[in-house]
């Protein structure tokens, strides 16, 4: 696979390698405006998009075809003719997971299926494929387990690998979606979608976020269904889920040097400066003094 070459605004890219023909991508705009990202894909790659927020384009032929990627759909992309290079446009508030993985890794992947899915046909398996979905709810919660996983390094990839089978197995499902064992009622899409609101307003509103059962009532679920399905979704609990979501914030403010550590307390809702310290320390084992002490050492 060629190099990565990444131009996105001051939103954030990741890449994970899962193996050396194998990899997930995901990347965000936090900005105000419009951020572009780039990175070469040669013709040995299949490529899945899921946009679970937000909306981006996907530019092709120096901008005489673009192909659009709403919030909640996902994007199949294959052609073994020529190179298919990610170049997407994230609209502020997007979300966006990739996988890139080799078609000799995939066709091994469903040897006994290929009758099943078209492109893996003999008679397909050479020719272009493209194919857009809207995300189903069980699609839904795996990209966001994927989104928010805070997995050990030693076994991140391995953890990622299983959920990205997990969720092409999904993907490829002949059957229609069957209810959920553990939350039966995320399998209603409108469900899913109040439980993807109540996130967004918990983010909107960290410094100062609304209970949970005024949250319950904004988003009009049950207060058990609010966390049974947050829990689902998200793999947390709502105020779990946004703690570490503020920790993040504080650490990527604290690393953009644009803020003192008292600023990055009130932004993130902590009204003392003691407070916010001790809430940064208990997340990741350090104050933010130091914190910010041990990554200048590491700059030199």
């Amino acid at each position: 696979m060629s190099d990565l070459k990444k131009n996105v605004a001051s939103g954030s890219f990741e890449e994970v390698p899962i193996s050396a023909d194998f990899v997930l991508l995901k990347a965000s705009n936090e900005e105000s405006y419009p951020s572009r990202l780039q990175r070469n894909v040669d013709q040995r790659f299949i490529q899945f998009h899921f946009n679970l927020k937000g909306h981006a384009q996907f530019v092709y032929h120096n901008g005489h075809y673009v192909l659009e990627l709403p919030e909640n759909q996902s994007l199949l992309l294959y052609n073994p003719e020529t190179e298919l290079p990610l170049h997407a446009v994230l609209s502020p508030g997007t979300s966006m997971i990739s996988v890139l993985m080799s078609i000799r890794k995939f066709h091994a992947l469903f040897t006994t299926e290929a009758d099943y899915i078209p492109f893996l046909s003999e008679d397909n398996r050479d020719k272009k494929y493209y194919k857009q979905n809207v995300l189903t709810p069980s699609q839904a919660i795996i990209l966001s387990q994927l989104w928010n996983e805070q997995i050990h390094p030693s076994v991140r990839s391995l953890y990622c690998k299983g959920k990205i089978y997990e969720l092409l197995s999904l993907y490829f499902n002949r059957s229609t979606e069957t209810a959920n064992e553990q939350c039966p009622f995320l399998t209603d899409e409108e469900n899913v979608q109040k439980i993807r609101q109540a996130k967004e307003i918990v983010i909107d509103r960290m410094a100062e976020p609304p209970g949970l059962k005024e949250l319950a009532d904004e988003i009009g679920l049950s207060l058990k269904k609010l966390k049974e399905g947050f829990k689902q979704i998200y793999g947390d609990s709502v105020y779990s889920f946004l703690f570490d979501y503020k920790m993040e914030m504080a650490r990527k403010m604290l690393e953009s040097g644009k803020f003192n550590v008292n600023e990055v307390g009130l932004k993130v809702g902590y009204s003392t400066a003691s407070h916010f310290i001790a809430a940064f320390k208990k997340k990741y084992h350090t104050t933010p003094k130091q914190y910010l002490l041990s990554m200048a050492q590491e700059r030199i």
